[in-house]
């Protein structure tokens, strides 16, 4: 997982792009919208289920062995400088890692490869599963 391109202006991570690589003997098939949840003290245990709210339309990917696809969430940004703040009035969060799962995929805990996740109000929008590496 790491920070997208394309991204929310603020001090949070605003976006991250999760990859999912088939690593199997066959192939596969993946279709829909991820759940997440932060893994609070990086617990899986202690997940916190995000709200998540699904943007554009899914359709089948089919994967070889070996081949990626991947999924954009994007977050309400943290805004400011230091500890920051949530246009909402929230308390800003922050996970080391989190818990994504595809359907019929299962879930993986999964951490930035640059820092931890900053987000208000406890929602991401997600893409569906892609063949296409989002920015």
């Amino acid at each position: 997982m790491y920070q997208a391109d394309v991204r929310p202006k603020g001090t949070g991570t605003g976006a991250a792009i999760v990859e999912f690589t088939n690593m199997s003997g066959a192939s596969c098939a993946v279709q829909g919208y991820p759940t997440a949840a932060g893994a609070a003290n990086g617990s899986p245990e202690k997940n916190h289920p995000l709200a998540v709210t699904p943007t554009g339309s899914t359709s089948k990917v089919l994967l070889a062995p070996g081949a990626k696809a991947w999924v954009k969430l994007t977050f309400v940004q943290v805004q400011g400088e230091g500890d920051g703040y949530c246009v909402s009035g929230a308390t800003p969060v922050t996970y080391p890692t989190l818990v994504v799962a595809l359907p019929s995929g299962g879930a993986h805990q999964l951490a930035l490869e640059d820092g931890v996740l900053a987000e208000c109000d406890n929602t991401a929008t997600v893409t569906a599963v892609t063949a296409t590496k989002p920015s």
